[in-house]
């Protein structure tokens, strides 16, 4: 096999951690802002963001929710009346105190005494609070439900260590809030919406996902059950990708959230909430990305096709650019996953493997050159970003289609493409699970083996209080939680590997972002 060199200077295999900090850089997505702990999204990362947008938006809608927008301030006395939930976010939380700034004598500002909130206002960490007052409202009789909300915006999160998409102490989400009139209907409500991530983030992002119930323990504050989708990342890591909740009658009581029954009651309602973010931006990076940068599922990537001519700044370019907007055009009017190609056709100046390493860098899915040469030939140089290299020679795998092959085969390339980046992740998953660990023991070595040692699926007996609390503390010296309970786990065959006693499922054990 023929050495490749590739397009970045850190190997995954060497430091995932820089590798990934390198893939942000080198594909233009974001970089540091002036405050700790924000990003600037530059245009290419916050295409990626509104693609991922846009396809889970039109799933939202599809089951009945209508997108609305709550204030970005909250009053601390909201948070107050839900204890587990103030006290699950109190260490996170921003608090504007003042609405005022003055001279401070020496040059700078400070908060003016004399401007001094009535009450804090707590920075948007999450909206359960603020969405009860609404429903409150909103909801009287048993005609206004289900009661189905959705917002996007941005939430604080005063984080400690940071990493960009990945856990920031601002970023960009949707989340759901609804109202019912039953738990039977919220119960079914969060695994409708459990789905939909679950849908969203295989069949959209490439990302192959486990759905299941969270253990107690990593439960949304104030919920009575959480459920999640967890992605396994290329160094083993988990990421909780999404997160749908069940809240019960907790949240109801404390904002008011009552409607009268068709026999006359006031009766409570059970709520959901349930959201996403832009760490799964993050997730897709580590899913996909290689050794020459982002690989983008053409589900999302803002440009799927990117056609680069080879311009020499004279009088043959105007012929070379009318050569090359013919494919354009013919790429423009296909459509493929439900939608037409996007398709550009990168006329700026600069040398044409230059301007071909920084698309491949972003990760766009199939990139064009063509040339004089080409164009004298009737044909194309297509290159695929999941199959760049020739590995007998080290050199890109271009192909060499005519114009109007490239213009009919493409279309189906791209297809292939978003299923073939699925198998390859799903397939990797699947490798990286260890399964039929009988003790703890079984799993401190595992995971103490290996720098990148994946998953490990145990039976346990599902402990709560004290042993629980224990459990926790025992993973926790080896930087190991519980991700999830798969929903279709196999059954149950033996002691839980924590107790001993029957076990009652199945949970993975996981390192985790």
């Amino acid at each position: 096999m023929a050495q490749i060199r590739h397009a970045l200077s850190t190997k995954r295999a060497d430091d995932f951690a820089a590798w990934y900090q390198e893939v942000i850089s080198a594909a233009g997505m974001a970089e540091e802002s002036g405050v700790r702990g924000c990003m600037v999204i530059k245009p290419w990362g916050y295409g990626i963001w509104e693609r991922m947008q846009r396809l889970l938006d039109d799933r939202i809608k599809a089951t009945s929710h209508e997108n609305c927008y709550f204030p970005l301030f909250i009053p601390l006395s909201n948070f107050e009346r839900e204890a587990a939930h103030v006290e699950g976010f109190a260490k996170e939380m921003a608090v504007v105190t003042h609405h005022r700034l003055i001279a401070d004598g020496k040059g700078g500002l400070i908060p003016d005494p004399e401007a001094k909130l009535e009450e804090p206002l707590v920075v948007r960490p999450t909206s359960e609070t603020i969405f009860g007052d609404a429903m409150a409202r909103w909801v009287q009789s048993w005609r206004d439900l289900p009661l189905k909300l959705n917002q996007w915006a941005n939430v604080v999160r005063w984080e400690m260590r940071t990493r960009m998409f990945l856990r920031t102490s601002e970023f960009l989400w949707q989340e759901g809030h609804t109202a019912h009139a039953d738990e039977v209907e919220a119960r079914d409500h969060t695994l409708t919406m459990l789905e939909v991530y679950r849908a969203f983030a295989e069949e959209d992002l490439a990302m192959p996902v486990i759905a299941g119930e969270k253990p107690e323990n990593e439960r949304f504050p104030g919920a009575v059950e959480t459920w999640s989708i967890e992605a396994m990342m290329q160094d083993g890591k988990a990421l909780q990708a999404g997160t749908s909740h069940y809240l019960g009658t907790n949240f109801a009581r404390a904002s008011g959230i009552q409607y009268q029954d068709r026999e006359g009651t006031q009766t409570f309602c059970h709520t959901t909430s349930w959201g996403v973010s832009t760490r799964m931006v993050g997730g897709v990076i580590m899913t996909h990305g290689d050794d020459d940068g982002l690989r983008l599922p053409p589900a999302i990537a803002p440009q799927q096709v990117v056609i680069l001519p080879m311009l020499r700044d004279d009088d043959g370019d105007a012929a070379l650019i009318d050569y090359c907007e013919i494919l354009r055009a013919t790429l423009a009017d296909q459509q493929v996953l439900g939608e037409n190609i996007r398709v550009l056709l990168d006329t700026r100046p600069g040398k044409a493997a230059q301007k071909r390493w920084d698309w491949v860098r972003k990760g766009a899915p199939v990139i064009v050159e063509v040339g004089g040469r080409d164009m004298q030939g009737g044909v194309v140089s297509l290159l695929r970003r999941d199959r760049l290299w020739n590995t007998d020679n080290g050199k890109p795998a271009f192909a060499a289609p005519t114009r109007d092959e490239a213009g009919q085969s493409i279309q189906a390339i791209l297809t292939d493409m978003q299923t073939g980046i699925f198998t390859e992740a799903h397939n990797r998953r699947e490798a990286n699970i260890t399964r039929g660990v009988s003790d703890f023991a079984a799993v401190e070595a595992h995971f103490a083996a290996s720098r990148y040692p994946g998953w490990v699926e145990v039976q346990w007996s599902k402990p709560t209080g004290d042993a629980l609390e224990a459990i926790v503390e025992q993973l926790k010296k080896h930087k190991l939680t519980m991700r999830n309970v798969p929903i279709g786990a196999a059954p149950v065959d033996g002691p839980c590997i924590f107790t001993g006693e029957a076990a009652s499922e199945r949970v993975l054990l996981a390192k985790a972002y």
